[in-house]
């Protein structure tokens, strides 16, 4: 998984979450800032991944926006939600090897020194 898809991943998941996040919001929450935030909404827009919704709130008349997955920003979640799933068990699986190699290393270590 590149760094792009993991970052559009963050993106889908969050607004999948919470569709009238504000952009402020999401690079906060996300940890980038609000232009790359701009940058990946954006693309996702390009791509038909998600919507952008106007409403009108009628007790305050403030125009606001919500971001909505489409059909394909969906399967794109799903897509990227399975390859972020096999690159986590492989750094599990390889965790493992080496936790077990460490191991072994100190149990040969104590074995020599006693």
């Amino acid at each position: 998984m590149t760094p792009e898809e993991q970052a559009h991943f963050r993106v889908l998941k969050a607004i999948e979450r919470n569709p009238d996040i504000t952009q402020r919001e999401l690079a906060e929450q996300l940890g980038i800032s609000l232009g790359r935030t701009n940058f990946l909404i954006n693309a996702l827009l390009d791509k038909g991944a998600i919507k952008m919704e106007n409403f009108r709130r009628s007790d305050t008349k403030l125009k606001k926006i919500a971001y909505l997955l489409t059909p394909t920003g969906i399967a794109e979640r799903l897509r990227l939600t399975q390859g972020y799933l096999a690159a986590k068990r492989a750094e599990y699986q390889n965790l493992k090897a080496e936790i077990k190699a460490l191991e072994q290393e100190a149990l040969n270590t104590k074995a020599k020194e006693a």
